[in-house]
């Protein structure tokens, strides 16, 4: 039995000036996991790996137990993919579109598609590049749910949507997952969305990775610390990751266990903006 949907076992890919270096991690089946990091950190690159849309010089990918590239075109029947921009030509209406996507899967439903065509409010005989940004990946969403995708790969697709179109985005992903045999990956900035329904996170920061695992255990690991200006002392200094001083004090990031020791600042719950802020400043301790 297959536990996980996705298994990234050391994987490197160089470029002139940067290096994915070394990515491991799984996501299991049944879950969201949140890919994070600053521009740059590494995170489409990753995507782009797993897809074998690029090559890597190192390390195993498995999507189902199966290699991705060995078995490329049997797993791409159960991944769909949501990009920040759509790749379905703008002269395409939507009835085009399904003609042509539907050709590359074999277990294409139109059934399916035309119910979610129709749950989404989507005009049928309206072009591609007259849709709105939201209604655009509601078209990529309904493609990968009509081929019974198991596992979505989703790389900034709320970016630029309303709150109310990302709420009802994020609803869709958690009723997605319910069965237990489907997952998400889901690259975003916006990690207060991640705070909603992610399971688990992976933070990436410049091509190394800094933390994989349980989001509550994430959020419980580390705590901001803030005090006066007067108080920060050599000692609190050099547990802090991410300081950042003004006239009236400083604030940062600090592992929970050493933040009770400093009585004397005020402690908060740090959320994944500020872990991800603070390491981008402060390196990937």
């Amino acid at each position: 039995m297959i536990d996980n949907a996705l298994e990234l076992k050391g994987i490197s890919k160089d470029f002139p000036g940067f290096k994915l270096n070394n990515i491991s991690f799984s996501l299991p089946k049944g879950y969201i996991m949140g890919l994070v990091g600053p521009n740059g950190a590494g995170k489409t690159t990753t995507i782009q790996l797993i897809l074998n849309m690029l090559e890597k010089d190192a390390g195993e990918i498995l999507v189902f137990g199966k290699d991705n590239v060995e078995s490329e075109n049997a797993i791409k029947q159960d991944i769909g993919v949501v990009f920040d921009s759509i790749f379905y030509v703008d002269s395409w209406t939507i009835k085009d579109t399904e003609k042509a996507v539907s050709l590359f899967y074999e277990d294409w439903k139109h059934d399916v598609f035309n119910e979610m065509i129709k749950r989404f409010d989507l005009p049928q005989n309206k072009k591609i590049g007259e849709l709105s940004r939201g209604m655009q990946m509601k078209l990529m969403l309904a493609c990968a749910f009509s081929h019974n995708a198991k596992l979505l790969i989703l790389d900034e697709p709320t970016s630029g949507l309303d709150p109310a179109i990302r709420d009802e985005f994020l609803e869709i992903l958690q009723e997605y997952i319910k069965d237990g045999e489907r997952s998400v990956l889901f690259s975003t900035h916006i990690t207060t969305d991640l705070e909603r329904v992610a399971d688990y996170i992976t933070f990436i920061n410049r091509g190394e990775l800094v933390y994989t695992g349980s989001i509550d255990e994430l959020l419980g690991s580390y705590r901001l610390i803030k005090g006066r200006a007067r108080d920060l002392t050599a000692e609190l200094k050099k547990s802090i990751v991410g300081l950042r001083k003004t006239d009236m004090g400083f604030e940062g990031l600090m592992e929970a266990k050493k933040a009770t020791q400093f009585k004397n600042c005020v402690i908060d719950g740090a959320t994944i903006d500020d872990i991800v802020i603070c390491m981008s400043k402060g390196g990937t301790r």
